[in-house]
């Protein structure tokens, strides 16, 4: 029984093939040559694509620069009146030249000033004096003197550049003298109606039976 079973399967899978053939067949030619009468799906078409020939030679044209913008009108000129200067003239002091000792400043008092020095440009008036320290060892030891300085009166009447050309006893009373001169305030020098500098010379006693 074996022996055949061979063959009829064989058999059996020849049929099967051919059968399924004949059905595909069937299927394929089902249409009955009406394929191609079938209408395409809307949207969707196959083959070359027809691109009509002004399409491809058409001319570019460069389109035309904007216009420029109008320039804006210039600004109105406004009439500004120059500021007025105002000369403010300084008033003339007159101030008597003053010899008389003062009290205050640092010191105490030492008795009279010498005379200020007089010059070709006039009087050289100090505004504000300052009385110098009277050295304690001095007035231990019962020492007595002077001390002439030679200084520069600025632009604005302050004292600068102070040096000892004169002093009796020497180095006694130089230190006290110098701190007391640069705090005095002097009338600058005018000229030509602008203050300049101008050198000056100022005497300080020192006296034990003035105070």
């Amino acid at each position: 029984m074996s022996k055949f079973r061979t063959p009829l399967a064989a058999l059996l899978a020849v049929g099967v093939t051919f059968g399924l053939f004949i059905f595909m067949y069937k299927l394929i030619s089902s249409g009955d040559g009406r394929a191609n009468d079938l209408d395409a799906i809307s949207g969707i078409r196959f083959g070359p694509v027809d691109i009509p020939d002004d399409a491809l030679a058409k001319n570019r044209v460069k389109p035309k620069p904007p216009p420029k913008p109008k320039e804006p009108p210039p600004p109105p000129k406004m009439n500004v009146q120059k500021p007025q200067e105002v000369v403010q003239q300084m008033p003339k002091l007159d101030i008597p030249n003053i010899d008389n000792p003062m009290v205050g400043g640092e010191g105490i008092f030492i008795g009279s000033f010498s005379q200020v020095d007089k010059t070709a440009e006039g009087d050289i008036i100090p505004l504000v004096r300052i009385n110098p320290m009277y050295p304690r060892e001095a007035s231990i030891k019962g020492l007595e003197g002077y001390v002439t300085i030679e200084f520069t009166i600025t632009e604005v009447g302050t004292v600068k550049k102070p040096r000892v050309i004169d002093a009796d006893p020497p180095r006694v009373f130089n230190r006290a003298a110098l701190r007391a001169i640069l705090k005095w305030k002097f009338k600058p020098r005018v000229v030509d109606g602008v203050a300049v500098e101008r050198l000056a010379t100022q005497t300080l006693d020192f006296n034990l039976g003035d105070q």
